[in-house]
């Protein structure tokens, strides 16, 4: 074989993106054995394996690795030469979206957002993951389609759109003994607190400005996401401090009041990214745009790198 066809480039980078030959089908809407023997010609063509099996999946040969970037500059280039765009029916197709998101988004967004794609589209399917130090590899490959949350390190070099603006609050049990109609500075220094310790997102920023404004906080609990420290707050004296909308969900859901910050605490705006690459994928733009009608304040056009 002396040449490749743009399908096989494409399986590559897929199996690239999902480390499965399953899921690299689903998302090409190809039959699994399709894959298989495509895999099987590509590795007879390099001479290598290019792919394989580990504890966590398809994992690329060096020369795999090698061949990631040429391979996605050639596929890059032939859809641009060729004016390719595929067509993008919601509900007929058959497609895995990848969606990075906080944990505080999985919690308020996630569920609406499922009933609503599901509705639309009831082909596709959702893979989310966290949002990590890795994200913004992650979208730039294509392994993640785009990323919900507060996340100001991917303000430079990805497109971004707005999609409505938080604040923080502070989060107590209705059977506090110390804290019932106000929630002073005071009382907040005096308090002992949980704490929440969110990688890859922008809420260490609240911990900045505690220190720039000179507001002490007794942290007794370290957690590492948002929905564990809610039952323990539930349950305990702890203060935590949390985005509003994640402490009205929980105050609906259990026994906790909510308390405005007894200090100014600049709000903050939570966005969908994505990355250049993919800015004219049909399905992308049609996924943006359905996040958008439904998280959105109001209308915004996105804002490029």
């Amino acid at each position: 074989m002396h040449s490749l066809d743009t399908r096989l480039l494409q399986i590559f980078d897929e199996i690239y993106k999902t480390r499965s030959v399953s899921r690299a089908a689903e998302q090409l809407g190809l039959g699994q054995p399709v894959v298989s023997i495509a895999l099987g010609k590509l590795r007879q063509h390099f001479g290598d394996p290019l792919f394989v099996r580990t504890s966590s999946g398809m994992d690329p040969t060096p020369l795999g690795e090698e061949l990631v970037r040429p391979i996605r500059n050639a596929i890059d280039a032939l859809q641009a030469a060729l004016g390719y765009r595929t067509a993008f029916d919601p509900r007929t197709v058959q497609r895995m979206f990848r969606i990075a998101m906080t944990d505080i988004s999985q919690i308020v967004l996630l569920p609406g957002l499922w009933t609503r794609l599901h509705q639309l589209a009831p082909g596709v399917t959702v893979d989310v993951t966290s949002l990590s130090l890795e994200t913004a590899h992650m979208l730039e490959s294509g392994e993640v389609d785009l990323a919900l949350g507060f996340m100001p390190q991917l303000d430079a070099g990805f497109y971004q759109q707005t999609l409505f603006a938080q604040r923080y609050v502070c989060l107590a049990s209705v059977d506090h003994p110390r804290i019932q109609g106000e929630l002073t500075l005071e009382r907040f220094q005096a308090e002992e607190h949980a704490m929440v310790i969110s990688s890859g997102t922008g809420h260490g920023y609240l911990e900045r400005e505690l220190a720039r404004q000179g507001v002490t906080r007794k942290v007794v609990l370290r957690v590492p996401n948002f929905l564990g420290v809610a039952f323990v707050v539930e349950h305990t004296d702890l203060v935590v401090t949390i985005p509003a909308r994640l402490g009205e969900m929980l105050s609906q859901h259990g026994r906790f009041r909510i308390y405005p910050t007894p200090f100014a605490l600049p709000g903050y705006t939570v966005k969908q990214f994505w990355h250049e690459r993919f800015h004219h994928d049909p399905g992308n733009r049609w996924l943006r745009g359905l996040i958008r009608e439904l998280l959105g304040e109001a209308a915004a056009n996105a804002r490029r790198p």
